[in-house]
């Protein structure tokens, strides 16, 4: 098994999740579900139903949202129609996010895999990050959403790189799955509780690691 240096001197590409890592989007989300479930007269999120939606593509968390309701079809409808663009500005982006970006390019390939779906490119066009990532895998790229690793090694495949060439960034029990899965190292993003190679509060921690492999 590699060390933790050796992994950092190999390092090629640096993949990104959106929820909870390039932005704080909580407010956001639960905005965008709330108001779906209230099209539909059914009562705000709880808590668990809400971390769910946190982590999962659209598509799952409709029919986790409506599982018990025979409306499911219409509220997937109804999705597909409603514009992301009025909850995009309670996106709080993380600090640092795009000074850390700068730093990466060119010496890394930067990468997003993310279970966000069609609402993905205007985030990124709103926030003015477009430009940042060499490639960007949602959920409509792959057959398989995290959990399942495809999007990770998707990201591996475009650039032909190994696992040992990538880490990945991400902040759920999700994020871990996958990683795992793709046999990528992980940073848990704010979330000390899962198993990973390394763990960040901030960007700026991700580029003192990268500045030991100097």
């Amino acid at each position: 098994m590699h060390t933790k240096k050796r992994l950092m001197e190999d390092l090629k590409v640096v993949i990104f999740d959106c929820d909870g890592v390039m932005f704080d989007s909580k407010e956001a989300n639960e905005a965008y579900y709330n108001h779906i479930l209230a099209h539909f007269g059914k009562p705000m999120m709880d808590t668990e139903q809400a971390k769910y939606v946190h982590m999962n593509t659209a598509s799952r968390s409709i029919a986790y949202l409506f599982s018990d309701d025979p409306r499911l079809e219409q509220a997937m409808a109804y999705r597909q129609k409603l514009t992301y663009l009025p909850f995009i500005s309670r996106m709080q982006m993380e600090p640092y996010l795009k000074s850390f970006l700068e730093c990466l390019r060119p010496t890394y390939k930067t990468a997003i895999a993310t279970n966000r779906s069609d609402t993905m490119n205007q985030v990124l066009v709103q926030h003015g990050l477009e430009e940042y990532f060499d490639l960007v895998v949602s959920s409509l790229d792959v057959k398989r959403p995290k959990p399942d690793p495809e999007s990770l090694l998707k990201v591996l495949s475009h650039f032909g790189l190994s696992t040992d060439e990538a880490i990945y960034i991400g902040d759920s029990e999700i994020d871990e799955l996958a990683a795992k899965a793709a046999g990528i190292p992980l940073v848990a993003y704010k979330n000390r509780d899962l198993l990973a190679a390394y763990y960040a509060e901030h960007f700026k921690d991700i580029e003192v690691l990268l500045q030991r492999r100097d």
